[in-house]
C-alpha cells in the first residue's frame, strides 16, 4: 500500500486504524491518503480514508477517490463495526409532492438491497456500494447507472434500449416525487440506516422490521461457521449432560441436585443459594436443534414451559453457540391464542415502580404519553426486564438507530428536540413526575407484575381486554388460520 509522500499521512494497517477509531481521542482521527490505481484511464489516483463514528449509530470508514488525470471522482462508506445481531428492513411510505421525505438521509452498506415494489426495480448489494446519500440520491444513482451503457445497448439491442428509457422515465418521474412510491432498504446485516426526522417519535411514513438471517444470508456476509465433527462423532444430545465421572448422562434436574450436594459439602453459602435458585426449578427441560443467529453454526436450544402468577404459561427459552459464544434467552407465551387483546396501563408514582417485573412479547406495541414515546409491536422483540429496564432500553435503543439526531449537519431544532427528549427522560426515570406506562398486545401475551397479593387491589394497575380488528387478525396471521380439521379429529377422538 502506497502513502501519499507526508509521513503522518501513510495508512500501514487499515484495521490498526479502524480499532484506534473507537478511543477516547476519536474526534482526532487524521485524514489518511492513499495513492491508488484509477479503474478508467489507468493512471494513479489518490484515495482518502476518513475513520469515524456517527454519533449514536456506528463506527464508519468513510473514502473519497478523486483521478486528477481524467477527473474520475466516486465515494464509499464501509463499516467498520461489527455485525448486528439481527437484519433489518427498513420501509418508507413517500407520498406523492412531498420532497422533503426525498430528502432523508440512507446509509446503504455493501450488503443492501433497495426495492421499489411499484416499479418492480430491485438494486442489488452488489449493483451500488455502501454509500451515504438521501432517498432521492440512491434513485438518481440508480438512473446514471442505467444510463451509462445505453448507446451500446441501442446499437447491439435497440428494443431493449428503449424499454429500458421508458423505464428510466418512470424511476425519474419518482425521484422528482411526482408519484408515490414506497422505498425498502433491506440489509441481512443490520448495518444500514433511513433517517427518521420525528425521532423519538414514531414516524407515520417509516416502519423498521428486525429478522432472523439465513444460512444463505449468513455465507453471503462471509460469517457462516460450520462446526466441523470427527468421523464417527455423533451431535450432541443436549436433552441430557454428561457428568464428569464416567461420562453418565444425567437429566437437567440431577445436575442441580449435584451441584448443590457440592456446594452443602464445602460449606459456601452464595454458591448454595446460587446452585438452588438456578437448577432446582421442577419444570423439565426440554432441547431442540437449532441454529445460531451469529455464525449460524449448528446449536441447541433449550426450553422449559412454566405458569407465571396472574398471568398464564410461558415457555423459556435460552440458546448458546459453542462456536463463536452468542448467548440469547427469550420468552415465548404458551398456550392457545386468546380470544381478545389486552392492554396493560400503570401510573407510575413511587420508586417501587420502577422495579415491578414487566414481560414484554414481540407482538406488544409500548407507549409512554408523557414522553410522546411509541413504539410499535414487534420492536426491540420479547424481553423479560422491570419497568425501568424497559423504557432504558428503548431509549438506548433510540440511541443506537437514529444516528443523525446529533451530528454535525443536524438542524438545530433537530438537536434541541433530542435534549428536551433526554431531560423528560431524566425527570421521569427520578420520579420527578407521575407518568404512565401503557403496553397494547394483540395476542395478550404481555404482562406487568401487581404490587399487591390480588390484582384487584393494585389501584395504580389498569388491564383492559379488547377486540382485535380486522387488520389486527390479518397482520397476526388469524385471518387465514384454519383449524375445522384438528377440531374434527379432537371431537372424533373425544366421542
Amino acid at each position: 500500500m502506497a502513502s501519499s509522500g507526508e509521513e503522518g499521512r501513510v495508512v500501514v494497517d487499515l484495521r490498526s486504524a479502524a480499532e484506534s477509531a473507537g478511543d477516547e481521542d476519536t474526534h482526532a482521527t487524521p485524514l489518511h491518503e492513499i495513492e491508488s490505481l484509477c479503474m478508467r484511464c489507468g493512471e494513479n489516483g489518490t484515495t482518502r480514508v476518513l475513520l469515524t463514528l456517527i454519533p449514536h449509530f456506528r463506527e464508519v470508514v468513510l473514502m473519497a477517490f478523486e483521478c486528477p488525470h481524467c477527473n474520475e471522482r466516486n465515494n464509499e462508506i464501509q463499516f467498520a463495526g461489527q455485525l448486528q445481531p439481527k437484519g433489518c428492513c427498513y420501509t418508507l411510505k413517500i407520498p406523492m409532492g412531498q420532497s422533503e421525505v426525498l430528502n432523508r438521509q440512507v446509509v446503504k452498506s455493501d450488503s443492501a438491497t433497495i426495492k421499489i415494489p411499484e416499479l418492480d426495480f430491485e438494486i442489488p448489494p452488489e449493483a451500488q456500494r455502501g454509500t451515504l446519500s438521501t432517498v432521492e440520491g440512491s434513485i438518481m444513482r440508480a438512473v446514471s447507472e442505467l444510463q451509462a451503457l445505453q448507446d451500446e445497448r441501442k446499437k447491439v439491442d435497440p428494443q431493449k434500449a428503449e424499454a429500458i428509457d421508458q423505464f428510466l422515465l418512470k424511476l425519474k418521474y419518482l425521484g422528482s416525487g411526482e408519484a408515490a412510491f414506497t422505498f425498502i432498504l433491506d440489509d441481512p446485516s443490520g448495518n444500514s440506516f433511513i433517517e427518521n426526522p420525528h425521532a423519538p417519535s414514531s414516524d407515520p411514513l417509516l416502519s423498521l422490521r428486525f429478522y432472523d438471517r439465513t444460512s444463505e444470508q449468513q455465507s453471503a456476509l462471509g460469517f457462516l461457521a460450520e462446526p466441523t465433527k470427527e468421523p464417527g462423532e455423533s451431535s450432541q444430545d443436549a436433552s441430557t449432560v454428561e457428568a464428569n465421572s464416567g461420562g453418565q448422562r444425567m437429566p437437567h434436574g440431577s445436575v442441580g441436585a449435584v451441584a448443590g450436594r457440592r456446594a452443602i459439602a464445602q460449606g459456601n453459602s452464595d454458591e448454595i443459594s446460587a446452585a438452588f435458585y438456578r437448577y432446582s426449578a421442577p419444570e423439565e427441560v426440554d432441547t431442540l436443534p437449532s441454529t445460531c443467529s451469529a455464525c449460524a453454526a449448528e446449536c441447541v436450544t433449550r426450553f422449559f414451559s412454566t405458569k407465571i402468577p396472574y398471568f398464564r404459561e410461558v415457555i423459556l427459552m435460552a440458546t448458546t453457540c459453542d462456536v463463536c459464544g452468542y448467548r440469547n434467552s427469550e420468552l415465548k407465551p404458551g398456550g392457545g391464542i386468546p380470544a381478545k387483546g389486552k392492554k396493560t396501563t400503570l401510573h407510575v408514582r413511587n420508586f417501587k415502580d420502577l422495579s415491578r417485573d414487566v414481560i414484554k412479547s414481540d407482538s406488544a406495541a409500548v407507549n409512554v404519553p408523557e414522553l410522546e414515546l411509541e413504539l410499535s409491536a414487534g420492536t426491540l422483540g420479547g424481553m423479560v426486564t422491570t419497568v425501568e429496564g424497559l423504557i432504558v432500553k428503548i431509549c438506548e435503543a433510540l440511541e443506537r438507530v437514529h444516528g443523525f439526531q446529533l451530528g454535525d449537519s443536524t438542524h438545530e431544532w433537530k438537536k434541541k428536540k433530542w435534549d428536551g427528549f433526554t431531560e423528560r427522560l431524566s425527570k421521569i426515570l427520578n420520579l420527578e413526575e407521575p407518568w404512565t406506562l401503557i403496553i397494547d398486545d394483540a395476542l395478550a401475551a404481555s404482562f406487568i407484575a401487581p404490587a399487591t397479593d390480588l390484582i384487584e387491589d393494585d389501584k395504580q394497575l389498569t388491564i383492559e381486554e379488547y377486540e382485535r380488528s380486522s387488520e389486527q387478525n390479518e397482520e397476526l396471521g388469524l385471518n387465514d388460520m384454519d383449524t375445522s380439521s384438528a377440531d374434527m379429529a379432537y371431537n372424533t377422538t373425544s366421542a
